[in-house]
């Protein structure tokens, strides 16, 4: 089962921020602490461990303990949970949004590269332990982008009945409804082994689970619970309770808003996208169905859009005897993960990376260790014949991350038997013109943009002509073009990156499980490379 791979950059799915990043560029350093390198983790569990004390651990494992009392733990997840009490056992977290069934693939991508991030510390610090946390994302509210999985080119939606849906954290929803959606999703897979496993997984995760939260923490411990993955819902009281006093410190202070806008400004001025504005106030308000943001005005402090309000000393009583209906937004939702974690380091991607880069001195500000930023691991997977088709083709790993147009374009003057690249023609016309340019300074210096006019006529031709020509090439070649344009279509569903856009149950109907196994195989954290795999030789 070979797996080779391209630069990100080759890729032209990564921003300059995340490219110079991985290159280590000096506009960029400033934004992190240590960067993921094997060595580079000895001195970030030493600074964490400075930090993070045993009572914080009891608390924690306690949390662990309650959220798995209805779970099947295997021996590696029973080991991992007990291990947390020890003071030299280390937290990798990776986060995710409760989408329906996982959805897209990069879900899993998250995962494995956790959990090969832990086997290879574990070998390089084997005095340690290292235990892959996914960190549900079961406070967000954005109900729309959660909703729905793709599969074989179709969109699985789940249309919720529930009123608070996309108001309240969507941890809350009931699953009710989602029998409409299993029902259409075991209609599309039909029958035999693979697809009878899906279909069980589904049932059991949504239709034998009262809420989005249990149903996902049941799916993903199915899927990695022999892999000793830890799943921690942190929308607790208890776990709250250890963030109160940044949370009051978030709403007096205006911590956050303070050290990262400016970071963010000086983002922009280095020609970096911002991927989040701070708001002055980074918490959201958490009751009876609702999750809205807090502003304060004139020294009283508000719910958005309610009649919920709080003098100062109100809503301190409030945040100390409820933490669990105050809710860190994106900006806070990091510092509440490292205060309350064991952790070393936060594996995202792309755009989730591009935020932690704007928290660096928040977290200097408040004292917390801030950990090591890595980039998940990304994949095209083919199948055996896909990538025999390709070949044939002769078409590079590389050349498939073009855009369609030009790919074709690459193809058909590379297999044309007559030359389509009239750039020599173009070069010996602009000469020509430079001649005629000199001739007519020497005579009369106003014919200059009449022989300006000429020339961008002239060349105007010649690309009328060369994208002519290739049209009529492109109709020869139909057979080949169209083999071109299907192989790409299947591998860049609606022209988008794979991982970004099919659910794995997709794969999983071709793989069945070996897919899993499979990329813990050949996923590797420190390569930092996308990885091109092909999966069923």
């Amino acid at each position: 089962m070979p797996a080779d791979c391209i630069s990100y950059k080759e890729t032209n799915y990564y921003t300059p921020l995340i490219i110079d990043y991985l290159d280590q560029k000096k506009e960029v350093k400033q934004l992190y602490n240590r960067f993921p390198n094997l060595t580079n983790f000895k001195a970030q569990f030493e600074e964490k461990q400075k930090s993070y004390t045993s009572a914080k651990r009891e608390v924690l494992v306690s949390a662990f303990k309650q959220q798995y009392e209805n779970l099947e733990i295997s021996e590696a997840v029973l080991k991992n949970i007990k291990s947390l009490s020890e003071e030299n056992t280390f937290s990798l977290t990776t986060g995710h949004q409760l989408n329906l069934f996982t959805g897209p693939l990069y879900f899993l991508y998250k995962i494995v590269t956790t959990i090969n991030l832990a086997s290879a510390l574990e070998a390089k610090y084997p005095d340690k332990n290292f235990v892959p946390v996914y960190w549900m994302a079961t406070e967000d509210h954005d109900f729309e982008e959660i909703s729905f999985f793709n599969l074989k080119g179709k969109k699985f939606k789940w249309n919720s009945n529930e009123p608070t849906a996309g108001r309240d954290a969507v941890g809350n929803l009931s699953t009710e409804g989602l029998e409409e959606v299993f029902a259409l999703f075991s209609a599309e897979i039909g029958g035999g082994k693979t697809a009878e496993t899906l279909k069980n997984l589904f049932k059991r995760s949504y239709l034998e689970h009262s809420n989005l939260t249990e149903a996902t923490r049941f799916l993903a411990n199915e899927l990695f619970k022999d892999r000793g993955l830890l799943i921690l819902d942190a929308n607790t009281k208890d776990l709250k309770a250890e963030y109160i006093p940044y949370m009051e410190q978030e709403l007096l202070a205006r911590v956050s808003h303070k050290t990262t806008a400016p970071v963010a400004e000086k983002m922009k001025e280095a020609g970096y996208v911002v991927q989040v504005n701070p708001r002055e106030i980074n918490l959201f308000y958490l009751a009876n169905g609702l999750r809205e943001r807090i502003i304060e005005q004139e020294g009283r402090f508000y719910v958005n859009e309610t009649e919920i309000t709080w003098s100062k000393e109100e809503i301190l009583k409030e945040l100390y005897e409820y933490p669990q209906r105050f809710s860190p937004n994106v900006m806070t939702r990091p510092l509440y993960q490292e205060v309350i974690l064991p952790n070393l380091c936060y594996i995202g991607g792309g755009g989730e990376l591009a935020y932690w880069f704007e928290l660096k001195e928040y977290f200097d500000a408040v004292n917390i260790p801030f950990p090591i930023l890595l980039l998940r691991n990304s994949a095209l997977i083919e199948t055996a014949k896909q990538n025999q088709k390709r070949q044939k083709l002769n078409i590079s790993q590389a050349d498939l991350f073009l855009k369609q147009h030009e790919l074709i374009n690459r193809k058909v003057r590379k297999i044309s038997n007559i030359d389509i690249d009239f750039s020599p023609q173009k070069q010996h016309l602009q000469e020509q013109f430079q001649e005629m340019y000199k001739l007519a300074e020497q005579t009369d210096p106003t014919f200059l943009n009449a022989v300006k006019a000429q020339e961008v006529k002239q060349l105007k031709g010649l690309d009328h002509l060369e994208k002519r020509l290739l049209k009529a090439q492109k109709r020869k070649l139909t057979d080949e073009v169209t083999r071109i344009a299907e192989l790409q279509n299947q591998l860049f569903p609606n022209k988008a990156l794979q991982e970004r856009q099919t659910n794995f149950s997709e794969m999983y109907l071709e793989f069945g499980d070996k897919l899993i196994p499979f990329l813990i195989d050949n996923l590797n954290p420190f390569e930092f490379q996308f990885k091109i795999l092909t999966l069923g030789e």
